[in-house]
């Protein structure tokens, strides 16, 4: 059962009580130094002031205070954990201003709020007490509101830390510090830094890096004078890119025996799946680490995809990356059937395609015995650990691009962190679709993180075959046609009911229905005959005849020739909670976008397509069929909306050339590696 509020409330009180109690211990019972000798004289001087520390040292801050008549307020957000903090806070004498900047999310948290009043309570002579660093991160990243703070108001910041020898981190995105009593305690204030009142941006950002500088310097002094290791101290995502990496855990040695246990099950495993059409028999050694042909000489790079789309994703980057290393070999790995067909048709001269092993510890090592890659590429959310550590063991660089973590997966890691640290902070770079997402793999330990964009928004579209193009054009003549793509078991129903609301306005009206698993198609083909319909399956060679009222398009790699020959398209998996699937292939090709609801797979494309009116969100068959009738009767409707859909690719785009620039950092020189 929920507490009510009113118990929340007591509970933050009551822990907050006992936190101001535990810092007035912590005081009196340590051996206190100030740096310089006169700081607090230094700090009335200025008062009113702004007293900055980073999020994680804000626990003994109280003791920057100048005197006991000095008015001090604190800056608290206004979440769960502030509560708590505001709460000992108010004990010790602090008053609050509650709220928050939004850091780097739309939703503000009070920060307007917050802003007014921190300027409000300097000019009414109280020094403020704020964490530059505005949650969740990045950590020791000064935010813009501080020194925006200081303009408005026209008093100092005055970067101060706080450390203590005996303290306790918690795994927090700031590394929030506990400091013990019995300890030696410096509190180091730094030079004011004053922000006039006519500051442009240029001098604002000025200004913001002074404080990021200054606070780090003064951070690093106390814990220098205490004789304390600012490591235990610093977030995971400052953790030096040339650091050890964290040695793994229990569990992770545990998953890496268990699956080391499994090895004599895999072939069975293996046999069960070829009977369905998920492996293919004929390559089930690679399966299992042994290598179906020799490894070409010179330089090689390894790229991992999971299946069609992170294939489809990072084909580009092999092509580019080609172009711009010539003397380079590919090998790319995949663990689906159909991903192999699509290498096979794309993959250059100079590229191999194998399967990726089952991530024993002895295929992985098998495996890169064999192939020896000067670079491991791993694409989206392909996270094998014994791949990783085996290809981490061997001083492998490791990348990982395209790089997406759900709300679900970061709230899965973060349980997990002590597998997920010895994971991510192996690789090299991580090179992630969006800040959040960026942040996110910070916060789980990586070290080095970029946020560059989302590769498949600058993918060439799906191929298009013209002869098969103009062979469904034959079949179907003038009669109007809308598609929906990449569906999922629980949305034909829906698209079906759209389709006999559409058939009364567009007479000969044929409703094309490529499902997202092709091997679903004759099943569904049964479904919609019992609900009446008249259906022609594409994987029984048959095309549209005049009387087909909806055409199952369940093959593999026709998508590109589907979006090319049907103006409007409706997205799959989004109707159901599925995440959706890629819109950008059919805006690439001039389809008209709709979509379901649940699109947060690929939440930065449909943000920004729906912002610009590129794609239509839809909730119900009632809700397709109003849209498909609203554009299939105003031409100009369509066209305005395939505009919209062009400018919000446009703000997208550049991804690959991102990708591509970094990764040629890691791989080795062309003239060093022929010598060798």
């Amino acid at each position: 059962m929920a507490r009510s509020p009113d118990t929340t409330h007591r509970l933050n009180q009551l822990a907050g009580r006992a936190l101001a109690g535990m810092i007035s211990l912590v005081r009196r019972t340590s051996k206190i130094v100030y740096e310089p000798e006169n700081a607090l004289q230094k700090l009335a001087a200025d008062h009113p002031l702004i007293v900055a520390v980073w999020h994680g040292q804000f626990m003994l801050t109280s003791g920057f205070r100048p005197g006991p008549d000095v008015k001090v307020a604190a800056m608290v957000a206004r979440h769960g954990d502030a509560e708590l903090i505001g709460a000992a806070m108010e004990r010790l004498g602090v008053e609050l201003i509650r709220g928050a900047g939004a850091g780097g999310r739309r939703k503000d948290r009070g920060g307007v709020h917050a802003l007014r009043q921190a300027v409000r309570s300097l000019k009414d002579g109280y020094s403020l007490v704020m964490t530059a660093d505005v949650p969740p991160g990045p950590a020791r990243r000064a935010g813009e509101g501080i020194v925006t703070i200081a303009r408005m108001s026209g008093r100092p910041i005055v970067p101060c830390a706080v450390a203590s020898s005996r303290f306790r981190s918690l795994d927090t995105w700031s590394r929030l510090t506990i400091n013990l009593p019995a300890s030696k305690i410096a509190y180091v204030a730094g030079d004011p830094i004053w922000v006039s009142a006519d500051a442009g941006e240029a001098e604002l950002e000025f200004a913001r890096q002074q404080v990021e500088r200054s606070l780090n310097a003064v951070t690093k002094r106390a814990y220098q004078i205490v004789g304390a290791d600012i490591r235990r101290a610093t977030p995971l995502s400052l953790t030096e890119p040339d650091a050890p990496p964290a040695d793994p855990d229990f569990r992770l040695k545990t998953y890496r025996t268990t699956m080391s246990m499994l090895r004599p099950f895999a072939p069975l495993i293996l046999k069960v799946r070829e009977r369905s059409g998920k492996e293919d028999p004929r390559r089930r050694g690679e399966r299992l680490g042994h290598a179906s042909i020799a490894r070409p000489t010179g330089a090689l790079c390894w790229v991992h995809a999971a299946s069609v789309g992170e294939t489809n994703a990072v084909l580009p980057v092999i092509e580019t990356l080609s172009a711009a290393r010539p003397d380079l070999h590919f090998l790319l790995t995949t663990g689906t059937v159909t991903s192999a067909g699509l290498a096979e048709r794309r993959l250059g001269p100079n590229a191999i395609h194998q399967y990726v092993p089952l991530d024993a510890p002895q295929y992985a090592a098998r495996f890169l015995e064999h192939w020896r890659p000067d670079l491991a590429v791993f694409t989206e959310s392909e996270i094998w650990p014994s791949l990783i550590l085996e290809t981490s063991r061997r001083e492998i660089p490791i990348a990982l691009v395209n790089a997406r973590l759900s709300h679900r997966s970061r709230r899965r890691w973060q349980r997990n962190k002590s597998m997920a640290v010895p994971l991510f902070s192996r690789f090299n770079i991580i090179l992630a679709q969006n800040d959040r997402m960026a942040l996110g793999f910070s916060a789980l330990g990586a070290r080095n993180v970029v946020s560059v964009g989302n590769l498949k928004i600058d993918a060439p579209p799906p191929p298009i075959d013209l002869n098969e193009l103009e062979r469904l054009k034959a079949a179907l003549g003038d009669r109007p046609v809308f598609a929906a793509a990449s569906t999922h078991e629980g949305e034909e129903e829906s698209i079906a009911v759209a389709h006999r609301a559409l058939a009364r306005s567009f007479e000969g009206l044929c409703t094309i229905i490529a499902p997202r698993h092709p091997e679903r198609g004759t099943a569904l083909a049964e479904m919609l005959k019992n609900l009446g319909f008249t259906v022609a399956q594409r994987s029984t060679g048959a095309l549209p005849g005049p009387r087909t009222e909806i055409y199952i398009a369940d093959t593999i790699g026709e998508l590109g020739t589907l979006y090319a020959l049907a103006p409007i398209a409706f997205i799959g998996g989004s109707l159901v909670e599925r995440g959706g699937q890629n819109p950008i292939e059919a805006v690439r090709h001039g389809a008209a976008v709709l979509t379901g609801p649940h699109w947060q797979n690929f939440r930065d494309a449909y943000r920004t397509l729906l912002r610009h009116e590129g794609a239509i969100e839809v909730k119900s068959s009632a809700d397709i069929a109003a849209a498909v009738l609203k554009l299939l009767d105003n031409p100009i409707d369509m066209q305005n909306m395939r505009d919209g859909a062009t400018r919000a690719l446009d703000t997208l785009s550049g991804a690959l050339d991102k990708t591509v620039e970094a990764l040629l950092r890691y791989l080795p020189d062309e003239r060093l590696k022929r010598a060798s």
